[in-house]
């Protein structure tokens, strides 16, 4: 068996920044098990699957395909990094002649398209609500000791924690954060969050553009300690970050060690765009 698969840094426009995922093209049916070996032997935080719904569809012609996301250890309903790198390779390397991709996924149908400069995935938006402290005390001790904090909400649709740090903290304070992720699956085994999103109002920092908000994500239920740049979170942020600024558009930045930009706009509709770039860095030949 042999599959052309791709490597794509999503969320920038540099090599080796953002987030990469491994993008594999489907021409054939692919056995469960073995969508599972490829996510482990790439070891990436995602591994994306892009195939065929039919017989007669071309990955050139054709603007509707399903896509399931991998990480490592188990499949996850939702990943906007490797949805960006899919389209990206579709796009730029397999020269997709459509204005607009259709994916089939395990959170619907999701349609990315061509943006002047970059691609815009039309995601849905996923409220957070007011969380008792006492109730996740021993996870926010846990993964951050006593970093202040202002604020708890939760996403029951994506089961994130979202921890807002304090205002009186900026991007560096967020961006060496040691956070502690190796026992947080021993204190919360419920099932009930399954990522811890860290995240801090922007400031103006003499930018051209300055960020509205900071991020970090931690995922280590799902094997990943911490994701580089996570599109799907920003379905949670964008939600909230709109109501605390009052604002529809927003800029964003995710402070991981590799880093990511973002531009997050809500709809009237009540989905969210998020737009990005990617930059293709592997071009191969998977053997099995």
């Amino acid at each position: 068996m042999k599959l052309p698969i791709f490597i794509a840094d999503a969320f920038t426009t540099k090599a080796f920044c953002g987030n990469p995922a491994a993008v594999c093209l489907l021409e054939n049916k692919l056995g469960e098990d073995m969508h599972q070996k490829i996510a482990q032997e790439m070891n990436l935080s995602e591994t994306a699957f892009i195939r065929k719904l039919h017989p007669t569809d071309n990955f050139t012609q054709s603007s509707c395909f399903g896509l399931r996301w991998f990480t490592p250890v188990s499949e996850v309903p939702l990943c906007g990094h490797a949805t960006l790198a899919s389209a990206a390779v579709l796009f730029h390397k397999i020269k997709n002649v459509s204005s607009t991709l259709t994916f089939v996924t395990l959170s619907g149908e999701l349609r990315v398209r061509r943006g002047e400069d970059d691609i815009v995935l039309d995601f849905p938006l996923y409220p957070a609500h007011p969380q008792d402290f006492h109730e996740v005390e021993d996870l926010i001790k846990t993964a951050i000791g006593d970093t202040l904090v202002q604020d708890i909400c939760y996403s029951p649709d994506t089961k994130n924690l979202l921890v807002r740090l304090s205002d009186t903290y900026n991007r560096s304070f967020l961006e060496n954060l040691k956070v502690n992720t190796q026992n947080l699956l021993q204190v919360e085994n419920t099932g009930k969050v399954k990522g811890l999103i860290l995240t801090l109002k922007g400031e103006s920092d003499g930018q051209a553009r300055a960020f509205d908000f900071y991020s970090r994500y931690f995922a280590p239920w799902f094997g990943v300690a911490e994701d580089p740049v996570t599109g799907s979170t920003h379905t949670v942020l964008g939600s909230y970050w709109s109501q605390q600024l009052g604002k529809k558009n927003m800029h964003a930045f995710q402070c991981s060690h590799r880093g990511g930009e973002l531009e997050i706009s809500l709809r009237p509709d009540g989905r969210v765009d998020i737009s990005g770039s990617a930059a293709i860095v592997l071009e191969g030949t998977l053997t099995a």
